[in-house]
């Protein structure tokens, strides 16, 4: 199998959607712990399953008994997401989806995937999180991005510095060449008019969409 397109399961809320499964669709699967439980709505079989197992039960080990797994202690330098993104780039991924990524109980968890995922786009890879209601698209400075939204839909772009040059289009509350201040709240809650873009001179930013909202059409 060579696609280098790498689903990583984590343990963060999901739904599925048809979003979700044309996000997956083709793509190799590695789950963190607890993120197996994912599997089974997804329709899918990961083929390694790596952590400490803390957030796994016995009845959900048996069941993926025969996916290779590698444990790791409690006490380890690295979460369980993060082991299992490094295991997808020793296995040649170039594009990372990373599914359970955006709520459940651990918040920390949550920002950390952020935080993460802002790092890899640094590095050249294309990211994306979801829990199959949001969507998360990290992009940085001299990038843009374009993102297919129903019309209507709302999204927020989230300043994790600094932001110049920031340029919306095709969205109720465009900007160009815009200067966000770290913190500021301007850009919460814009509205799509359809495929928008976004693009930044300097800074790092995570476009947050939620395509099946359309309260703001």
């Amino acid at each position: 199998m060579t696609t280098s397109s790498f689903t990583i399961l984590l343990g963060g809320t999901l739904t599925v959607t048809e979003r979700l499964k044309a996000l997956t669709a083709g793509s190799r699967v590695i789950a963190a712990d607890g993120g197996m439980r994912h599997a089974e709505v997804l329709g899918v079989t990961p083929e390694l399953w790596v952590g400490d197992f803390d957030s796994s039960d016995a009845s959900l080990i048996a069941h993926y008994a025969r996916v290779e797994r590698r444990s790791y202690p409690a006490a380890k330098a690295a979460t369980d997401g993060e082991i299992a993104v490094a295991e997808a780039i020793a296995r040649g991924a170039t594009r990372l989806i990373f599914v359970g990524a955006l709520g459940g109980d651990r918040s920390d968890h949550a920002l950390q995937h952020y935080l993460n995922a802002l790092g890899l786009v640094e590095d050249g890879f294309e990211v994306v999180l979801t829990s199959g209601e949001e969507e998360a698209y990290p992009f940085v400075e001299e990038s843009e991005l374009a993102l297919e939204l129903p019309k209507g839909a709302l999204f927020s772009v989230l300043g994790f510095t600094a932001l110049t040059g920031l340029t919306i289009r095709n969205a109720r509350y465009p900007l160009r060449n815009f200067s966000l201040a770290f913190g500021s709240s301007r850009t919460i809650s814009n509205i799509a008019d359809g495929s928008i873009s976004v693009s930044l001179t300097r800074g790092r930013a995570i476009l947050l969409a939620r395509p099946y909202d359309l309260s703001g059409a």
